[in-house]
């Protein structure tokens, strides 16, 4: 920011940075020394074992978004097994990193920075979605907009598989975990859950592994 109390005047502060600000930051290498984004715990340089374990198992078909892709691990990695699929993050710097990714492996997929509570461009367009670790990082007041971009943006009878922390763990800053009650909760209008499951998500802390709790859940966009 280049609006500090210097530049701008005594008694004068930069105004708090927005969650979008903080990932793109993040993914910029400009988070804030000492910030637990600032190592992008998520991104561990391949993809979620349970991602590979459910696209090895069918689960994925048709056109298939990959929502909150971040540096395009997943996308990437469904790409290769042939699937046609579209990873899209708010933060430019994940894209451009997706992209270069992309380039460097020769695979066919599509990315583009877009918003997830909004999703702009792509009514009707996907028969299949990814959200690996996007729903526990999105502000509690955002998942309806959220909810209501992933109907528009998806087909009748589209089938969506949500990955996010349990509420075993504590909320921190920006990763809100849900409980079992919220998830059935929050898909319980517009889609039917097919299954909820417990799994696991790999994370890094302090540059080491670690394995983090969270839901599978299943769901199936009702006409």
């Amino acid at each position: 920011m280049t609006d500090s109390a210097t530049s701008r005047g005594a008694g004068r502060t930069s105004p708090p940075a927005t969650a979008n600000d903080q990932f793109e930051a993040a993914y910029r290498g400009t988070a804030r020394a000492g910030s637990r984004l600032a190592e992008l715990p998520w991104e561990t340089g391949e993809p979620q074992p349970v991602v590979v374990r459910l696209a090895a198992q069918g689960a994925f078909h048709g056109d298939i978004l990959d929502v909150g892709c971040g540096t395009g691990d997943h996308t990437l990695h469904l790409a290769s097994l042939g699937h046609c699929v579209t990873g899209v993050d708010f933060a430019l710097s994940a894209i451009n990193t997706a992209l270069a990714k992309q380039r460097q492996r020769g695979l066919k997929a599509a990315f583009a920075v877009a918003d997830a509570c909004e999703l702009a461009g792509y009514e009707a367009a996907f028969d299949c979605v990814l959200d690996c670790g996007l729903l526990h990082s999105l502000p509690v007041e955002h998942r309806s907009s959220y909810l209501w971009a992933l109907r528009r943006a998806t087909r009748p009878d589209a089938v969506a598989h949500i990955l996010c922390l349990t509420d075993r763990l504590a909320a921190h800053g920006t990763f809100q975990p849900l409980s079992e009650e919220e998830l059935r909760g929050l898909f319980g209008k517009d889609w039917k859950v097919e299954s909820l499951t417990p799994e696991t998500l790999v994370g890094r802390s302090a540059g080491e592994p670690t394995s983090l709790p969270c839901w599978h859940l299943t769901v199936r966009r009702l006409r």
